[in-house]
């Protein structure tokens, strides 16, 4: 997935690490409530494929997040079950995946190419998630045929 060896990035290390899914809306109430605890934990709020951000959000700017996209989340996905955001430690979360419910692909299971989340929380600065990814296989073929790679 990625020219970058995850063990001299800790962000990427991190992000392909084990997450436990908040299946149903309660599990995310309860996770958001833990986010809220430790609002002033030097959470970088990451919407993947814009810039990553190079300092950690405050307490205030936090909170606004978590509640803008528990509803939009809560507006946009609509199954009896979340699903869709996923926590290193759900209980003393320090790392969040959250995907876009109209870009799901498979965010759960197994795929060679699973979708990249739509937002990442960390208190590890990120790294460019887009970067990680490569061109899909006709932009290789048409950067092979233009350049003979």
């Amino acid at each position: 997935m990625s020219a970058i060896p995850t063990t001299a990035n800790p962000f990427l290390a991190a992000f392909r690490g084990s997450f436990t899914s908040a299946l149903r809306w309660h599990q995310l109430d309860e996770l958001w409530e833990r986010v809220r605890e430790r609002a002033d934990a030097g959470w970088y709020l990451y919407a993947v494929g814009e810039e990553p951000p190079r300092e950690p959000s405050g307490p205030a700017q936090v909170e606004t997040f978590v509640a803008e996209i528990d509803r939009l989340l809560r507006a946009e996905h609509r199954e009896d079950y979340c699903g869709i955001v996923y926590a290193d430690d759900p209980r003393s979360p320090t790392f969040v995946k959250i995907y876009d419910p109209h870009n799901l692909g498979v965010s759960c299971g197994f795929s060679d190419n699973p979708p990249l989340p739509g937002w990442v929380m960390s208190v590890l600065p990120p790294s460019d998630l887009m970067q990680t990814r490569p061109p899909p296989g006709n932009r290789r073929n048409w950067w092979r045929r233009l350049f003979g790679g």
